[in-house]
């Protein structure tokens, strides 16, 4: 399955993923590791449109947005709170904000899809198993 991503969205993905993965020490930041290796996998995919093969695979793209998206809240809320809600910085880290829950909402509603063809299909709501296993070719 094809996974949207406009311009917007992949420069803010770019964005997030940069000041994680560039801060000093594991990742720097405190994430989970399943989280970064989300993030890490996530990262070189970002030249366009994501094509999707599983849930599973779908699951890991929803967790690191989601991690990156609440990265980018506390940033835009530090930025609003120190300097003033019409700075600069605190606009532009606005507009990533908006642009990754943009996305990240797209992410959730493909999973809602998946699943659903997957539970269709077995009888039963995926599991780790069903997850990996069911793949969806692209459209």
């Amino acid at each position: 399955m094809i996974l949207t991503c406009d311009f917007e969205e992949l420069t803010a993905l770019k964005a997030s993923i940069g000041r994680v993965l560039d801060a000093p020490g594991a990742g720097g930041v405190a994430a989970p590791p399943q989280v970064i290796a989300d993030i890490e996998g996530l990262a070189p995919q970002l030249i366009g449109d994501l094509s999707v093969e599983s849930l599973d695979e779908l699951r890991s793209i929803e967790r690191a947005v989601a991690f990156l998206l609440e990265r980018t809240r506390i940033r835009m809320d530090a930025f609003v709170i120190h300097e003033h809600p019409a700075a600069e910085a605190a606009v532009l880290s606005y507009f990533e904000y908006a642009h990754l829950i943009t996305f990240l909402d797209r992410t959730r509603r493909l999973g809602a899809e998946m699943a659903a063809l997957i539970e269709l299909m077995t009888g039963t709501p995926p599991n780790d198993d069903s997850a990996r296993r069911f793949l969806f070719p692209e459209d």
